[in-house]
C-alpha cells in the first residue's frame, strides 16, 4: 500500500527578497516576487509525510501569514507604521519560523493573520481527515471536526477574529497531533478545552 503523503521536501528562503527590500524603500517594490515565492511554498505544505502526522509548524505559519500581510499591505491606500514594521518583522524571521507574538499583532493585520491561519489549518484538517482514514480515532475525528467548524467560521468573516482566537485553533491542533502521535489522552483533553472556550 502507498504510503500518504501531502508534505514536500520544500525550504523557504527569503534572503533574496530581504536582499531586494534592501535596495527599495517600498514593500510594495517586492511585493509581488514575495507573494509568488511565498504562495508556492505554502502550496507544496501539507501535514502528512510518508504517512506521518505532522504538526502544525511555526514556519508554513508565519509564511501564510507573512503571504496575506503584504496583500493587505499593498492594497492599503495609506499603510500605516505599525503595519509595515509588521511585515519586515514577519519578513526577517518566517523562513526560520520565527512568529511574532500575539501580542505584537497590529489591529489592521489581525485579519490576516486570523486568514492566513485559518486557511493552514483548512489543509491540516483536510489532511488529517484523509490520516484518519488509515488510522481511525472517533474521539480526534470529531476534535478534528470541531476545528473544521471553527475555521469555516473564520474564513467567512474573513479572519476578522482575535488574535487569541487564531492561536488557540492552532494550538488544540498541537494538541491534537500530540494526542495521535504520541498517544498523550492529557493533550486531547486540553485541545477539547480550548476548543471549548471559544464557544
Amino acid at each position: 500500500e502507498r504510503e500518504r503523503h501531502t508534505d514536500s521536501a520544500v525550504d523557504l528562503d527569503l534572503s533574496s527578497h530581504r536582499a531586494a527590500l534592501g535596495e527599495h524603500t517600498d514593500i510594495g517594490d517586492v511585493a509581488d516576487g514575495l507573494k509568488t515565492t511565498l504562495r508556492d511554498y505554502v502550496r507544496q505544505r501539507g501535514f502528512v509525510r510518508g504517512g506521518e502526522l505532522q504538526t502544525v509548524d511555526d514556519t508554513v505559519l508565519a509564511a501564510a501569514e507573512l503571504l496575506h500581510a503584504v496583500d493587505v499591505f499593498d492594497r492599503a491606500r495609506d499603510p500605516d507604521d505599525a503595519a509595515r514594521l509588521y511585515v519586515l518583522e514577519l519578513l526577517r524571521g518566517a523562513d526560520s519560523g520565527d512568529r511574532p507574538d500575539p501580542s505584537s499583532v497590529p489591529d489592521s493585520m489581525t485579519a490576516a493573520r486570523g486568514l492566513a491561519y485559518a486557511s493552514v489549518l483548512s489543509r491540516f484538517c483536510s489532511d488529517l481527515g484523509t490520516w484518519l482514514d488509515d488510522n481511525p480515532d472517533p474521539a480526534a475525528g470529531r476534535v478534528r471536526e470541531t476545528i473544521a467548524t471553527h475555521v469555516k467560521r473564520v474564513e467567512a468573516i474573513h479572519g476578522d477574529v482575535p488574535v487569541a482566537e487564531s492561536e488557540a485553533l492552532v494550538t488544540a491542533a498541537r494538541d491534537l497531533v500530540t494526542y495521535l502521535v504520541d498517544g498523550d489522552e492529557a493533550s486531547l483533553s486540553t485541545a477539547r478545552d480550548r476548543l471549548a472556550r471559544l464557544g
